[in-house]
């Protein structure tokens, strides 16, 4: 029954053009089936809001590197129209702290959530990645080459994208307890256009992607995918094994 299902997921793999060595290199199990908005959405970091309660989370929860002491859990959504992407992050963890305050600054090092994908179907090993911390700080670059050759998206660019966040501005402090916090932003297509070619979000099409939570600089480091990272250095920088956003 297995090898029936497996070759089922890879018969679908090859209908929307994705080829079978790419296949083995992103694990076929991580798959998200984004849903396009039907009405409009207002960035506020609520994870209840009506629109987002009928769309499927999906767990970040592969870790790379030591596994902490505390794990943290981190789910993520994402929805889709015409001119925007939609997500919202969903953080439950203690030991947080967030003293970036600088657009394209060393936003990883704080409690941050990640978003790397690959909107032109035709370059999957090109990406953008989209780091932004639990403050709403982001950082964005577009990578041609993984560490080589990459462009950083510019401050007046990274503005249009709106982000709201459940957290102070700025925490100096540590927070110690646990905390529920979450980041919300949607992303113009028009902005990702300006950097790289952009397959369209519709019915049927795909790109690649992953999903991160990461704390570099606090008392419970870690780093942890969703689609699993099959590699004996921590590197979030790795597109082969980015999973699929199937759009619906």
């Amino acid at each position: 029954m297995k090898i029936i299902v497996k070759a089922l997921v890879i018969i679908m793999f090859v209908i929307i053009g994705y080829s079978f060595t790419d296949i083995r290199k992103s694990d076929c199990q991580y798959v998200y089936m984004v849903k396009k908005l039907s009405k409009p959405l207002t960035i506020d970091g609520n994870w209840d809001k009506s629109q987002w309660k009928k769309v499927k989370a999906v767990e970040i929860k592969n870790f790379l590197g030591k596994i902490p002491a505390i794990r943290p859990r981190a789910k993520v959504k994402m929805m889709y129209d015409e001119q925007y992407l939609y997500l919202i992050f969903r953080v439950h963890e203690p030991y947080i702290k967030c003293v970036e305050q600088n657009y394209n600054g060393r936003v990883w090092e704080d409690a941050c959530v990640e978003f790397f994908f690959s909107p032109d179907t035709n370059k999957n090993n090109s990406y953008f990645n989209l780091e932004i911390n639990c403050c709403g700080i982001p950082l964005m670059h577009y990578n041609k080459v993984p560490r080589k050759d990459f462009r950083e998206v510019e401050i007046t660019d990274l503005k249009e994208i709106e982000i709201a966040h459940s957290l102070p501005q700025k925490i100096d402090e540590e927070i110690i307890k646990p905390v529920t916090w979450t980041i919300e932003y949607k992303i113009p297509l028009s902005m990702l256009q300006k950097y790289s070619n952009v397959t369209h979000p519709g019915s049927g099409s795909y790109w690649r992607a992953n999903f991160y939570k990461i704390a570099e600089n606090g008392a419970n480091p870690h780093w942890i995918s969703w689609s699993s990272i099959n590699s004996d250095k921590i590197d979030f920088h790795l597109p082969q094994f980015f999973g699929i956003l199937k759009f619906q």
